[in-house]
């Protein structure tokens, strides 16, 4: 079997440490690249800079606000994407109560006050059965230094301009997986159930014991489930 061809792209305030368990464990098996998600700050220009960098055609794993990015890649060029896992994502738009949420954090940046940020951030994305998980935490706070202030902004942007992609749903046609955590803060069941029934070729799985960072949290079912799904 040729080696398989994979682009990751991570959610806001994270970075290929996100992957870091899966990089490590199909090393070898996959020709791996983990997208820039913080260069731009539209999700059309996001969508444009990953497939410009990405090989012809290549399996896409796609986390929290990486999903956004990936329906606009599906919008522009499905052809290229042979596979797909979207895990802890969503398709709506912002609702408006959502969007003044994020223009809180933009005012909170501009103020000089990032670390505050990061600090409301972290208890969505990491379960309280997590939250004395230093090791946990400490990824997640590199992450998000990693990412920086301007980086998170054009982020947000980017999440805040993003259009409804549940009309879109329908014409994704490649094989498609779904992974979300039980007990994810950012993500609802709800919403995952909403994929299932808007893409046919579609499976969910739901990791108990688990947060929105499937990837770090449960790395040994999050690279069972890449596996199989990959055919690594």
């Amino acid at each position: 079997m040729p080696t398989r061809d994979v682009v990751f792209i991570s959610s806001q305030l994270l970075t290929a440490d996100l992957w870091k368990p899966q990089l490590d464990a199909f090393k070898g098996k996959t020709n791996c690249t983990v997208a820039n998600n913080s260069a731009h700050d539209t999700m059309p220009a996001l969508a444009k800079s990953v497939l410009a960098a990405a090989p012809n055609t290549f399996a896409l794993v796609a986390h929290g606000m990486g999903g956004f990015v990936a329906f606009e890649i599906l919008r522009r060029e499905p052809a290229r994407v042979e596979k797909l896992i979207l895990i802890g994502t969503l398709t709506p738009a912002d609702t408006p109560a959502q969007t003044n949420r994020r223009l809180g954090y933009l005012k909170l940046v501009q103020a000089g006050k990032f670390a505050d940020v990061v600090d409301e951030r972290i208890p969505l994305m990491v379960p309280p059965a997590r939250y004395h998980d230093m090791d946990l935490i400490d990824v997640v706070r590199k992450m998000a230094a990693d990412t920086g202030a301007e980086g998170f902004l054009r982020q947000q942007n980017a999440i805040m301009n993003r259009i409804d992609s549940r009309p879109t749903l329908e014409k994704i046609t490649c094989p498609t997986l779904l992974i979300w955590g039980r007990s994810d803060g950012l993500a609802t069941l709800d919403h995952q159930k909403e994929m299932l029934a808007g893409i046919e070729n579609s499976r969910l799985e739901i990791v108990e014991d688990c947060g929105h960072l499937v990837p770090l949290e449960q790395p040994q079912r999050a690279n069972a489930l890449l596996a199989q799904w990959l055919e690594l």
